[in-house]
């Protein structure tokens, strides 16, 4: 699989009805209809195929609004209503895996029989690397999930924002990513972002955290934020070596295995912890009520699935940029809504962070834009007939 099979598949362009072997024009759901331009393949778009996957787009894009807002909101109310178990609420954010038999069941029966080439099913070495990363985000869950328990939502979303710092430079080891001015910029200003955060830690400390747990939450929020940092990359390179197609149901196949590993990694841990012994005491001190605790544990593993499918659509019905600059447009939609729901304190430092860290996010995918349209450039020239 090379890295421009990868990037037809987050342009959405790699489909069964498409062999990786056969030069094709990489079609955008902006780009509209085209009529013939000759060459080696013509493929054209009805405007009631551009009109449906605009509409899937945009469905993603709310799940992904539904999960990346609604996700730390619940687990919030589970931690200020007397749940206490860091291991539970780790698995919370992977147990809605089943979730995706459901669209995986879907494009089973819509396959292209005609096509046998293509494989439906992911290879068992996708699988595995799956299995390998899903522990990594088990472990990263984890550390949110314990941070999150010290932390107002509004402070642990702009520490999960960093990610995108560790992201680069994980890359930058991984698969040899270069840094651009632009990237450089969005690292440099989110970094002073987290110390601004830091240093002003006593002004938004919950009622009852010492400044000891603020300060380990602090630490794990940002070790969670490098681990998601590092998951993305190894998916990336596990991607480049899977020698098949990507297409979106073996993205699906890759999110549900590696869900279902961290799934069973933070159950070991409820295991250990003896967390299931204390889930009926806990349901019957809930603050909401018994009733109202199972239905927090229920919404909250659902609500974090539909955030990883609404990702996983955007990405392939448009560019992993899209799905980032989506990201950075609901972070502030996190803050606002963890403020009006739990009556946190915004305080100056923690509004500069954020603007901090939107900047530095649109800093980087405004960089990343500039740099996919030099190289179509380049690679349209290539493909001009001499």
């Amino acid at each position: 699989m090379s890295a421009l099979h990868i990037q037809m598949m987050e342009e959405g362009v790699l489909s069964p009805e498409i062999k990786p072997s056969t030069p094709s024009k990489n079609i955008k759901l902006s780009d509209g209809i085209h009529g013939d331009d000759g060459g080696d393949l013509k493929l054209k778009m009805n405007k009631q195929s551009i009109m449906e996957k605009w509409g899937l787009l945009v469905l993603y894009c709310i799940f992904a609004a539904v999960g990346f807002i609604g996700g730390p909101l619940l687990l919030r109310v589970y931690f200020l209503h007397g749940g206490s178990r860091k291991w539970l609420s780790s698995a919370l954010q992977t147990a809605g895996f089943p979730i995706l038999l459901m669209p995986l069941a879907i494009h089973y029966a819509k396959r292209d029989k005609a096509v046998p080439q293509i494989d439906f099913f992911a290879s068992p070495k996708l699988l595995l690397s799956s299995i390998f990363i899903g522990i990594l985000l088990g472990v990263s869950n984890f550390m949110y999930s314990y941070g999150l328990s010290f932390l107002p939502v509004s402070t642990s979303s702009i520490l999960l924002s960093t990610n995108l710092i560790f992201t680069a430079l994980f890359a930058l080891i991984l698969v040899r990513q270069k840094f651009s001015p632009f990237s450089i910029n969005a690292i440099v200003i989110m970094t002073l972002g987290s110390v601004l955060l830091g240093v002003g830690q006593n002004g938004d400390r919950p009622e009852g955290v010492t400044s000891l747990q603020y300060l380990l939450g602090f630490i794990l929020c940002i070790g969670a934020a490098a681990s998601g940092g590092l998951a993305l990359p190894c998916i990336e390179v596990a991607y480049t070596k899977a020698n098949q197609v990507m297409t979106y149901p073996i993205v699906l196949q890759y999110q549900f295995f590696m869900a279902l590993s961290a799934t069973v990694f933070s159950i070991i841990g409820m295991a250990v912890n003896k967390d299931f012994q204390a889930m009926q005491r806990e349901a019957d001190e809930f603050g909401l009520g018994k009733m109202e605790y199972y239905l927090v544990l229920v919404s909250s593993a659902v609500v974090w699935q539909i955030s990883y499918i609404g990702t996983l659509g955007i990405i392939f019905y448009a560019t992993s940029i899209f799905a980032g600059v989506v990201s950075a447009v609901l972070l502030p939609l996190t803050e606002i809504a963890a403020v009006i729901v739990f009556h946190e304190k915004f305080t100056g430092e923690k509004g500069m962070a954020l603007a901090m860290s939107v900047w530095g996010f649109l800093s980087y995918f405004y960089g990343t834009y500039k740099e996919s349209k030099v190289q179509t450039q380049i690679d349209s020239t290539k493909n001009q007939p001499k």
